[in-house]
């Protein structure tokens, strides 16, 4: 896709698809290890006393060496999304599986954005939805309003349900759109899961909702390549000792370029 057509497409209606943008193999071993971080985040819910049975979403499903973190170091959205932050470094956010289970609801069918900072005319997040299935108006796929990602206030329920379109198409599709794109999920009214990986992007000296440098460890960090270290925010750590913030330049834990 032509950065003109991005750009049209983010600015007018805050969103933009990526059609059969992932092979078919990588979509089902995404698929299954997005279900399997469902069932790992299901277990500390229901341990943790936040709810009784799972919501069917996952959080911050990184550093098992699956799929998922095989597909966040390719880097496929890189140009776009260095587009989208006019160039500077940026950074993983969020990274959030999305079983879709059918006639299931959960906070994600709220109408909602996934950000609760709005800055008038500044790319603050940018959000990456993953279809692991078809997306349908039957199985749940996420309706959006387009434009409203430049509007502060939530839009009312009447507005929202009489103007919100359906983000509908083959597994493989992916969409990107601005984080303050007011959205929701809708019930999955079929027999069979709807699974969505749902990522976030932001700049780099905004706190990410999950350390992954400190998650992921040094030994490994180092492994890297350096676009996937600079993603996963091993150049914008915040020390935590006077002898980890009196390092040479080259070591620092916050690198002078990350804003």
């Amino acid at each position: 896709m032509d950065m003109n057509t991005f750009d049209h497409g983010l600015t007018k209606q805050g969103w933009i698809v990526f059609p059969d943008a992932l092979d078919a193999a990588l979509v089902d071993r995404l698929r299954r290890d997005c279900l399997k971080w469902v069932d790992i985040c299901t277990g500390y819910q229901v341990a943790n006393g936040i709810n009784a049975n799972g919501d069917g979403t996952a959080h911050h499903s990184i550093g098992e060496n699956d799929s998922i973190d095989e597909y966040i170091a390719m880097h496929l959205f890189h140009p776009w999304l260095e587009h989208f932050f006019a160039g500077k470094p940026y950074i993983l956010h969020a990274c959030n599986p999305v079983g879709g289970f059918p006639h299931a609801q959960n906070y994600v069918h709220r109408v909602h954005r996934d950000v609760a900072t709005f800055i008038p005319n500044f790319n603050l997040r940018m959000n990456m939805l993953v279809m692991l299935d078809d997306f349908t108006i039957e199985n749940g796929a996420t309706q959006v309003l387009s434009g409203s990602h430049v509007q502060s206030e939530q839009p009312d329920a009447a507005a929202f349900a009489a103007h919100a379109e359906y983000l509908t198409g083959r597994a493989g599709s992916v969409v990107l759109f601005n984080s303050y794109l007011w959205h929701r999920g809708t019930l999955n009214t079929t027999a069979r899961n709807r699974v969505a990986l749902t990522l976030s992007y932001g700049p780099a000296f905004v706190k990410p909702q999950m350390d992954y440098a400190r998650l992921i460890g040094e030994e490994r960090g180092a492994q890297l390549a350096p676009l996937t270290r600079q993603v996963l925010g091993f150049n914008s750590r915040v020390p935590v000792s006077l002898s980890e913030w009196y390092r040479p330049r080259t070591e620092r834990l916050y690198q002078p370029d990350q804003g």
